[in-house]
């Protein structure tokens, strides 16, 4: 009878730790910021904003020395003009020297908005794809390992309408 009672305990005990363990949710975690780096898509992509930064780079070095250059010109020739040429030419100046910073500006804002046209296909083929690889493997959530990263994937129970209802609400 003793045997019986321990080979019906261990029988539970078994039991419960199969049930235990079947109830608890399957969780993995990815690293999206190396995934995204590793793809072959990313190389190309650094490489477009790479020649697209140098163009940018270049056009405003040409508008910088072509401003050098008519102020090297006005400085050495204001000697010999009046004051009211001296003038107009200081506010042409002023003017180059604004075009170059809104040129400036515009550049980087074009080059940003490359940049998230550029990566917004390829985050997306990388989430897709830890979805794809997730459900395939039976996981109901996925974490983004990377520094500031969240949830991915959630296809476990979702507890916000028990809590709301513990509330009053």
């Amino acid at each position: 009878m003793k045997q019986f009672k321990t080979l019906l305990f261990a029988a539970a005990l078994c039991i419960g730790a199969t049930s235990f363990t079947n109830a608890q949710s399957k969780v993995a975690h990815v690293n999206t910021t190396e995934l995204v780096a590793s793809m072959p898509e990313m190389k190309t992509a650094q490489a477009n904003m790479e020649n697209m930064g140098k163009t940018y780079e270049a056009e405003i070095q040409d508008m910088v020395k072509e401003y050098q250059d008519k102020a090297k010109q006005y400085e050495a020739e204001a000697a010999t003009k009046t004051n009211e040429e001296n003038q107009k030419r200081g506010e042409e100046l002023q003017t180059m020297q604004l075009s170059i910073r809104q040129y400036q500006t515009d550049a980087q804002t074009q080059l940003q908005q490359k940049e998230l046209d550029l990566l917004k296909p390829i985050t997306d083929k990388a989430k897709a794809a830890i979805l794809k690889v997730a459900k395939a493997q039976g996981f109901d959530y996925v974490l983004d390992a990377s520094q500031g990263g969240g949830v991915i994937m959630a296809e476990g129970k979702d507890l916000l309408t028990d809590v709301q209802r513990e509330l009053g609400f």
